[in-house]
């Protein structure tokens, strides 16, 4: 049977009946389409080797019947706690992307020469151009990347998968 997922998965729970291959499934489609919301498995046959392929589908928690309702809540509780912090990044990550995606060429290029650690008179050498013309272009970046600081940048183009590539 085919399985539609509403645009946010943490937003509904799937219920189904001694079907451990439904739900690593499910875990499986999820993690397919980037979803990083904890799974919470509860089977009445909890052996090893089930245990040890629901945590490589991504598994928060692997729970054997019979279980404490209280386990089952806080279980719960953790994992909803854990997939708003995981929404939370996801949210500032793509923000972070947007942003870049807002830089010119030359821009970006700044950026790769300042989280490399030049300073502003060696990235102008760097592209040979005056550096007042470097410093407005670093300006520019840390704005629209919104970084206070370049360590902010840094984090930023780390968060980015922005490799720096330079080596002094």
């Amino acid at each position: 049977k085919a399985c539609v997922l509403p645009e946010n998965p943490a937003s509904y729970r799937v219920v189904r009946k001694k079907s451990y291959l439904f739900n690593k499934a499910v875990a499986q489609v999820l993690i397919d389409r980037g979803f990083t919301i904890p799974t919470i498995f509860l089977t009445g046959f909890g052996t090893i080797p089930v245990t040890v392929r629901a945590m490589k589908t991504g598994a928060y928690e692997f729970l054997t019947k019979p279980v404490d309702p209280d386990r089952i809540l806080q279980a719960v509780s953790e994992a909803m706690r854990i997939a708003e912090q995981n929404m939370a990044t996801s949210q500032e990550k793509r923000e972070m992307t947007l942003r870049h995606q807002t830089l010119t060429p030359r821009e970006s290029e700044v950026m790769l020469l300042a989280i490399s650690g030049l300073l502003n008179k060696q990235i102008a050498a760097e592209m040979g151009v005056s550096e007042i013309t470097a410093k407005v272009h670093k300006r520019r970046v840390m704005e629209k990347m919104n970084a206070r600081s370049l360590s902010d940048l840094v984090r930023a183009a780390e968060r980015l998968n922005i490799a720096n590539t330079r080596r002094r």
